[in-house]
């Protein structure tokens, strides 16, 4: 499987986790940054909700998603929207996918942060990565600016 189709299935206790963080997050409590990200499915038109990190750089938003090219992905990247939802609060928000060349910071941001949690995801990459492995790394890892 190329980067550019790389997409990894939660397994095992990871389902569970992520059930625990999106029940905690929908009332309102936020893990170290999590919100739900709904996008409405790029064919069905019904919302889709997956619990996510929002990574926060230098003042911007971005949404990474360390498994892959996955529905979210696919779904955001034909609408280009979606929301941020925390308990009740929900924030429409507008993305703009980031070339590869651009992503460096953010991943490096992004595995500092959460690598405890999400590792597991970026199967080629040691603990500590340079920025050549990272750079190798960045088609499979979906980035999203907030606008």
């Amino acid at each position: 499987m190329t980067n550019a189709n790389r997409h990894v299935q939660a397994t095992g206790f990871e389902v569970y986790f992520n059930k625990a963080v999106a029940f905690l997050t929908r009332h309102g409590i936020s893990l170290m940054g999590t919100r739900i990200l709904a996008v409405r499915g790029r064919t069905s038109g019904k919302w889709r909700t997956n619990p996510i990190n929002l990574l926060t750089l230098d003042g911007t938003r971005y949404l990474v998603s360390p498994r892959g090219h996955t529905h979210w992905v696919r779904n955001i990247r034909v609408s280009g929207e979606g929301e941020l939802r925390l308990g009740r609060k929900v924030e429409p928000i507008t993305v703009t996918e980031l070339p590869d060349a651009d992503k460096l910071p953010m991943l490096r941001a992004y595995l500092e942060r959460w690598g405890w949690e999400v590792g597991r995801f970026f199967e080629d990459l040691p603990k500590n990565p340079t920025d050549e492995q990272l750079r190798d790394a960045a088609p499979g890892i979906p980035v999203f600016r907030i606008n």
